[in-house]
């Protein structure tokens, strides 16, 4: 009788014990949530040396078109909400040039272009900063950005060279975008 009365007793209180601790679960909390995080990423990095500009005067150095659909993609185009392209340019050259990026759709069409007109060495490294969204151009140009085309172009000679060591053109982009999550 005692084996009974311990088994009752101990069964009495795992019941006691789970329905005490019971709450009933409020799964609507996901609707009243409101995140909104910011994705940041390189977008392009293009460097090219002096002794290649040297080799086209007055033409394309560099010309070049990317697949790029990461803008595209449905997790992030249906959902960005609006951010800024930030571009870093430096030129220790001894050439005046032209560097141009292209925004394109998945038909090729220009849907934005950035230029950058750059001073020979010595100059100071270019920070230009784009916004996309409220406070800038319209984010449907991010949101139907599935390719990116870079050139750049020599503006001045082709027998010149920099004294500084190394002498190229870097030019680097990134993005910062805030995403919707639901």
């Amino acid at each position: 009788m005692g084996k009974l009365s311990t088994r009752t007793i101990l069964g009495l209180l795992l019941v006691l014990v789970f329905s005490s601790c019971a709450e009933k679960q409020d799964f609507d909390q996901y609707d009243d949530l409101n995140i909104t995080p910011t994705y940041e990423a390189s977008i392009v990095y293009l460097e090219t040396p002096e002794n290649v500009i040297n080799a086209f005067n007055g033409a394309n150095f560099y010309s070049q078109d990317f697949n790029f659909d990461a803008f595209a993609e449905d997790v992030f185009s249906e959902r960005v909400l609006d951010g800024v392209l930030t571009y870093e340019v430096e030129n220790t050259t001894s050439k005046r040039l032209n560097l141009t990026v292209e925004f394109l759709d998945d038909a090729g069409n220009v849907l934005d272009t950035e230029s950058f007109s750059i001073d020979p060495a010595p100059t100071a490294v270019l920070i230009r900063e784009t916004a996309y969204g409220n406070a800038g151009r319209s984010i449907d140009i991010i949101r139907n950005t599935s390719g990116i085309r870079l050139s750049g172009t020599n503006l001045g000679d082709s027998i010149s060279t920099s004294t500084l060591p190394d002498p190229m053109v870097t030019l680097k982009s990134s993005g910062k975008f805030r995403v919707r999550i639901k």
